[in-house]
């Protein structure tokens, strides 16, 4: 099975409606991580590299990512995070 994640800027009205749900944060660390469930996360602050599968995304503040349910992958918070996520 090929998983994919999505990242690209959010838009205003997505900033909004995200603001709506919860949110988790991570000191500078890296760390192993399965997703159980479809995640969408909207990083309001700090930097991390999340590889998976041979390859890694980049996220920062503003950025909307979409990770699959089942994904394995290796966070490496680079500066602290802070993100809302449904």
């Amino acid at each position: 099975m090929s998983m994919n994640v999505i990242v690209r800027k959010a838009s205003d009205g997505e900033k909004r409606y995200m603001s709506l749900y919860p949110t988790w944060e991570s000191e500078i660390k890296e760390f192993n991580w399965h997703y159980d469930n479809d995640e969408t996360c909207l990083v309001v602050k700090g930097n991390a590299v999340v590889s998976f599968a041979g390859r890694s995304v980049e996220l920062n503040p503003g950025d909307l990512a979409v990770f699959p349910k089942g994904l394995d992958c290796v966070w490496n918070v680079k500066s602290p995070v802070l993100k809302h996520y449904r």
